[in-house]
């Protein structure tokens, strides 16, 4: 498959990859965009620190597993990753962001310690990276639909749960993924010991509505008139008028200025050039994630902004919510008010100070900790 280039300066004021802006920022990154973007970023650049993280990554040990494969998921192929130092430890079923945004290209900078204590498994959804390299476009458009990524969840879990003699697997969600692995723990409980969200999405359009206010009151603190003026031209936001492209890249693009994608940074440069190091990924694979994105979210965009947790009142697995202090993308204030108020065999709110949205990398001590405190003793 032919493959445009993509612009290797992530800086250019005009650039924004879907990568960066999880959910519907997305819009600000049409067509358009990609035909300007003309260059990739050089082999030669990322070949020497490629064959460094592959080495280290590298499970040498006889009792591990590094497995990477195409697994036949609901009626396409889907590309599956598999590491751990142990295959007798629980295994972690990890469900990526974006929509299209795999996790299994940036899974080295945050994901080698779990793997001590836990078997991982990485899936790039359809459409999303390698999964859209492996698979014709033509007919799977009218597939990108909620309901289709919940039943994939749930094929993949039953497949892994066999394939590796499990009785049970940890499910958790990141960003969009949230929204994918709530259902399927809702649909099939039988198959998840717990379910761990983070940036989890409870309700999109008051997400919508936390995010901009945010960003706001940044731009008011700091004196930033360009950012008020432009914040202004759509209040109130989402309000009662359509939410459109034009809305959307105003409307995102100031609160994550101020934090709200990466705690403390106004633009997180590490997760978008991280893909080219990947071991997983070569070099060329990596605009696979642009064009899986472009190609998938308008397509669910509807749907995800009708997203609302709300009246799930009662939870049927141990549920945990990893929350980053500073997440202005999904926003963590109603996670945590709807966590306070469902009832579950088990439920924990776990806050991470300093992260924002990209919590997995920007505090992965603390992830570690988490999972081994509150998440393994519920594995029985």
């Amino acid at each position: 498959m032919l493959q445009p280039k993509f612009r290797q300066d992530c800086q250019h004021p005009m650039w924004f990859t879907l990568r960066q802006l999880p959910f519907i920022l997305f819009l600000v990154f049409f067509a358009g965009l990609a035909a300007e973007a003309q260059q990739s970023p050089p082999a030669v650049r990322y070949a020497s620190g490629r064959k460094v993280i592959k080495d280290i990554s590298t499970i040498l040990n006889p009792d591990g597993i590094q497995e990477n494969f195409e697994a036949p998921i609901g009626g396409i192929k889907q590309w599956v990753f598999v590491r751990g130092q142990d295959t007798s430890n629980p295994i972690i079923l990890f469900v990526h962001g974006g929509p299209a945004s795999p996790m299994a290209p940036v899974m080295w900078t945050f994901q080698r310690p779990l793997e001590e204590y836990f078997t991982v498994v990485q899936y790039d959804q359809r459409a999303a990276g390698r999964t859209y390299l492996a698979n014709d476009t033509a007919g799977l458009g009218a597939t990108i639909q909620v309901k289709t990524y919940v039943d994939d969840a749930i094929q993949l879990a039953e497949m892994i749960r066999k394939k590796y003699h499990k009785k049970k697997l940890i499910l958790v969600g990141h960003s969009w993924g949230t929204i994918v692995a709530m259902h399927a723990a809702l649909k099939r409980p039988d198959l998840f010991y717990a379910y761990i969200g983070i940036g989890q999405a409870i309700n999109v359009m008051e997400n919508e509505k936390v995010s901009f206010e945010f960003g706001m009151q940044e731009a008011i603190r700091t004196k930033n008139d360009t950012a008020i003026q432009e914040m202004k031209s759509i209040a109130p936001y989402p309000g009662n008028k359509p939410v459109t492209r034009e809305r959307i890249i105003i409307a995102r693009k100031w609160p994550q200025y101020y934090g709200g994608l990466a705690a403390y940074r106004q633009e997180p440069q590490y997760y978008y050039s991280a893909p080219y190091l990947s071991p997983e990924y070569a070099p060329e694979d990596v605009p696979a994630i642009d064009l899986g994105s472009m190609f998938t979210l308008g397509r669910v965009l509807d749907e995800f902004l009708t997203t609302d947790f709300n009246g799930v009142k009662e939870f049927p697995i141990p549920v945990l919510m990893f929350m980053g202090r500073h997440d202005y993308t999904t926003p963590s204030a109603p996670t945590d008010r709807w966590l306070k108020a469902v009832k579950a065999p088990y439920k924990k709110g776990i806050w991470f100070e300093h992260s924002s949205h990209l919590l997995p990398m920007e505090e992965p001590g603390k992830l570690l900790l988490s999972f081994m405190q509150y998440v393994r003793p519920l594995v029985k």
